[in-house]
């Protein structure tokens, strides 16, 4: 599933990308395509996120084989166009406000916790000391400005050091983000990876790394990941794009038959007033 995807990435924004800051931007767009074609891909412009996806395509390659239209009730609506592969689209803030307060419904979270300037230098400083001393740098030059440099390190021992570094400061990590132990690292392969970068005109364009080397037990012996960074294309919004909205959203997935075969409304919560769970009929429901 890996070894044929790509995924392709485009920002724009008002400012330099290196100065650029998630407000800055005024249009992304990702895209990840297999050897049969795009799969997934989506864009955010303006105030509107724009997704389309190939779900059979999806369903096949994951094991999880998706509903076909035909399986979906009539007032599935905007769910038909992302079965059929078609282009939808939401206002971002409605769907991020929706997130939130499905959040807050649940359990108030606590601010998520972020590391200060200061904390960040040091860090950094740390994580620099670690790859100068553990990874070996080879120069080549090239022909019209370019220039080749390969990074060669113990897999496991850089990446236990580069833990070892961050560790202290997982307290400030955003939540969810737990640190691999000692223990399991133990498993990760030493043998050397090595990186290769390629710049052109002092500015990076190029990095390949081959995959396999981190597999000791690998079939193949070659599995390459490669980076390349190039002129970006103006993201724009799809035409004909159908609003998606979540309240249908939701009608789609759950509407279904009842035992008689009729179709489930959505109801009201007085309509389930006075009712128990020990009245309603188990094994029909």
């Amino acid at each position: 599933m890996l070894s044929g995807a790509k995924i392709s990435v485009t920002v724009q924004s008002r400012k330099p990308i290196e100065e650029s800051g998630e407000k800055d931007l005024v249009g992304t767009a990702l895209k990840i395509s297999g050897p049969e074609g795009d799969l997934i891909e989506y864009r955010v412009i303006g105030d509107y996120t724009y997704i389309r996806t190939d779900t059979d395509a999806v369903g096949k390659m994951t094991g999880s084989p998706v509903p076909t239209v035909e399986d979906l009730p009539p007032q599935a609506g905007a769910l038909k166009d992302i079965i059929e592969g078609k282009w939808v689209k939401f206002d971002t803030k409605e769907m991020e406000k929706a997130a939130a307060d499905g959040q807050e419904a649940e359990d108030s979270p606590a601010p998520a916790p972020s590391l200060d300037a200061k904390t960040q230098k040091k860090l950094v400083k740390a994580l620099r000391e670690v790859i100068a001393r553990e990874v070996r740098f080879k120069t080549a030059g090239g022909e019209d400005d370019t220039e080749h440099i390969t990074a060669t390190a113990p897999f496991r021992t850089l990446v236990t050091e580069l833990l070892d570094e961050i560790r202290p400061l997982a307290k400030d990590l955003p939540p969810g983000m737990e640190l691999p132990t000692k223990k399991d690292l133990k498993d990760a392969p030493d043998a050397k990876a090595t990186a290769d970068f390629t710049l052109k005109n002092g500015e990076l364009a190029a990095v390949d790394v081959n995959l396999a080397k981190l597999a000791e037990s690998a079939k193949v012996k070659k599995l390459g990941l490669s980076l390349r960074m190039s002129d970006g294309t103006k993201p724009t919004a799809p035409a004909g794009a159908r609003e998606l909205d979540l309240k249908e959203l939701m009608r789609g997935f759950f509407a279904g038959a009842g035992p008689d075969g009729a179709e489930f409304d959505e109801g009201t919560p007085s309509d389930f007033n006075g009712i128990s769970d020990q009245e309603l009929p188990r094994d029909e429901f």
